[in-house]
């Protein structure tokens, strides 16, 4: 294979760079969305679905009007996170799907709201997620939205790649977990966005450190993060480190992630409120 030149003009290669020149997908009638924001990570179990919810509620709260597409479309969390139990998507009279709306307003759409029993799993091959992905966006009746986040599915395969070709996502967020492979995976995820040109908002650190719930002492059980240095390296920054405590689990399981009060984040939604002018 000879050396990409950058030069897609002249290029006959069906490469990722090339297509993610496609033309973006537009929102059904009446939908309007001021920013998209992209909720990615390198691998599964850094908490990506955590962050995502934690960000929306805590905008929600803030005044403005948020929702989250679910676009881990196989392991789909987000809709008992926040306590929404109906498995009915309506539609409207012009035929868009109507999304849930959680007790503070924030409105999601998931692939589990369409199964009897949330256990059920879909199986689907990538063509045919990658389809459900785009009616999710485009077939949707998102209404007026300040803040549409998505949470996307780990890794850098078929859905993140038609989620980064086919939505205009204004920015994304990188989430990780502070595991001795942080650098490899993170430098990934940050690769695959800069590919797409998608800025990056910066990194996320799930899981930075446990908290004593007796002493309050900071204990690093997965080591010494070097977040910081990676960052720095594949120049972006970290924008919240989040602890590890076990009420949020507890809390989370109850579909209450919404009364989750955590205040690392608070710097990291100051910084997406200014994206609304």
């Amino acid at each position: 294979m000879s050396e990409c030149t950058h030069n897609c003009d002249t290029c006959s290669a069906n490469c990722a760079s090339k297509e993610h020149n496609i033309e973006k997908l537009k929102l059904g009638e009446g939908s309007k969305i001021k920013k998209i924001i992209g909720i990615s990570s390198g691998k599964g179990g850094v908490g990506k679905s955590f962050v995502t919810s934690l960000l929306a509620a805590g905008l929600q709260k803030k005044g403005f009007k948020v929702g989250i597409l679910d676009a881990d479309i196989l392991g789909p969390s987000i809709p008992k996170s926040f306590g929404i139990l109906e498995r009915d998507l309506l539609a409207n009279e012009k035929g868009l799907m109507i999304p849930k709306v959680s007790r503070t307003g924030v409105k999601i759409i998931s692939s589990n709201l369409l199964l009897e029993e949330d256990t059920q799993p879909i199986i689907y091959r990538g063509s045919l997620i990658a389809g459900l992905l785009q009616q999710f966006y485009q077939e949707v009746d998102w209404g007026d939205l300040d803040f549409l986040f998505i949470d996307m599915p780990p890794g850098t395969g078929d859905v993140p790649l038609t989620t980064y070709q086919s939505i205009p996502i204004d920015k994304v967020i990188i989430v990780t977990s502070p595991q001795s492979l942080v650098s490899m995976i993170v430098t990934k995820s940050i690769n695959m966005a800069n590919k797409m040109d998608i800025d990056i908002f910066g990194v996320v650190e799930n899981m930075s450190y446990v908290v004593c719930p007796n002493c309050e002492t900071k204990i690093e059980i997965f080591g010494k993060s070097n977040i910081d240095e990676v960052a720095d390296e594949n120049d972006t920054e970290v924008i919240a480190k989040i602890p590890l405590r076990v009420e949020y689990s507890k809390m989370v399981d109850e579909g209450m992630i919404e009364d989750i009060d955590v205040k690392e984040l608070d710097e990291s939604l100051n910084m997406l409120s200014r994206l609304i002018k």
